[in-house]
C-alpha cells in the first residue's frame, strides 16, 4: 500500500487526535469549548510573538489602557528583555514574558490573553520566575526590590513581593531538584 504523505501536517497535532482520545466522551458543548480554548491558545501565542517583536523593535503603541498597548509600552519604557529563559536546572526553568534588573530592582511582566483564571495563580507564577532569577544569578531576594505585573483584561495588576514570599519558593525548588536528581541517579 502506498500511503498518502501529508507533509504539511507532520509534527502537528489535531485538536481532536487519537493520542488524546478523551474527546470520545465529549458532548457537543464540551467539544466546542475545547475547540475554542485551543483557538484562544493559538491566538495567545500569536499575540505574544507580536508583542515580543514590537517591544524588541521599540515600537510604542498609542497610549491606552488596552492590555497589549499597556504591556508593550511599559516593557519598552522599562527597557525590558523579552521571552527570557530563567534556568535553575533541567527540572526547573521557565520563560518570563518581559524582565529587567537594574539599579537593584527586578521587574517581571506577564501578558495574559483570552480567558484567564484566578489572579493568585498568575502572581504565584511570577513569584516562581523571581525565585528562578534569584537562584540563577545568585541574588538574595532580601537585597533587592521586586515588582511583578500581570497585564490582563485591560488592567495592570501589580505585586511587590518580599524576601519572605520568594525564599520559600527558592527552598522548594532546591529541595525538589535534589530529590529528582537523587531519583534520576538511583535509576541510573
Amino acid at each position: 500500500m502506498n500511503f498518502v504523505k501529508h507533509l504539511e501536517l507532520e509534527g502537528l497535532h489535531a485538536p481532536f487526535s487519537a493520542s488524546s482520545s478523551a474527546w470520545l466522551r465529549y458532548d457537543d458543548e464540551k467539544a466546542i469549548q475545547v475547540y475554542n480554548n485551543k483557538k484562544a491558545t493559538e491566538m495567545g501565542t500569536r499575540l505574544h510573538a507580536w508583542a515580543k517583536e514590537t517591544i524588541d523593535l521599540g515600537i510604542k503603541q498609542p497610549r491606552s489602557n488596552k492590555t497589549l498597548c499597556a504591556y508593550v509600552n511599559d516593557a519598552i519604557g522599562y527597557r525590558m528583555s523579552t521571552e527570557v529563559v530563567l534556568y535553575y536546572s533541567d527540572y526547573f526553568f521557565g520563560t518570563a514574558d518581559a524582565i529587567s534588573f537594574r539599579n537593584g530592582v527586578l521587574r517581571i511582566h506577564d501578558l495574559k490573553t483570552g480567558n484567564v483564571g484566578k489572579i493568585e495563580h498568575h502572581m504565584e507564577q511570577l513569584e516562581v520566575y523571581a525565585a528562578l532569577f534569584c537562584l540563577e544569578y545568585k541574588i538574595k531576594p532580601g537585597e533587592i526590590k521586586m515588582e511583578l505585573r500581570v497585564y490582563k483584561n485591560d488592567e495592570v495588576l501589580v505585586h511587590t513581593p518580599t524576601a519572605e514570599d520568594i525564599l520559600p519558593i527558592m527552598d522548594k525548588i532546591k529541595h525538589l531538584n535534589k530529590l529528582l536528581e537523587s531519583l534520576e541517579y538511583k535509576e541510573g
